[in-house]
């Protein structure tokens, strides 16, 4: 097999896989009442504290006037809130309510083994293999 028909079926093995993978996510994220986005975002805040909303929208992967709609789906559930940056007023910060830590800090242990158990058919090695060799195709795609 060339290299090309390789590099055809490994990406075409990727978004399969990807797709899989989403779904699973998706389902999950649901039985919470939430979306994939605003559990990613409720995922980020818990992980990494406050965040300023445009950190929130380069670190999920979403357009501009989707971060604000989930945003406000977020705050509408009482799970967030936005507030002024005390080091720049001009920047907004959105965080976690009480009830949005309470309700990320109960799912996500129960989320974060469903993932780790999505990679059981990979060794140890073979997991931090494939982490290594996604970085190379997305450093490598993003420089083209």
């Amino acid at each position: 097999m060339t290299r090309m028909e390789e590099s055809l079926k490994a990406f075409v093995g990727i978004k399969r896989t990807n797709d899989i993978l989403e779904k699973v996510v998706k389902n999950d994220a649901q039985q919470y009442g939430l979306n994939i986005s605003e559990f990613a975002v409720m995922e980020l805040l818990f992980n990494k504290g406050p965040q300023p909303i445009n950190r929130i929208q380069e670190r999920i992967l979403i357009a501009n006037s989707s971060t604000t709609y989930i945003l406000d789906k977020l705050q509408q559930k009482g799970y967030i809130i936005r507030k002024r940056d005390e080091n720049d007023r001009r920047s907004m910060k959105a965080a976690l309510t009480e009830e949005g830590e309470s309700l990320i800090a109960k799912i996500f242990p129960p989320h974060s083994e469903l993932l780790a158990g999505l990679f059981t058919a990979l060794s140890d090695e073979e997991l931090s293999a494939f982490r290594e060799m996604l970085k190379k195709i997305s450093a490598s795609a993003h420089n083209s």
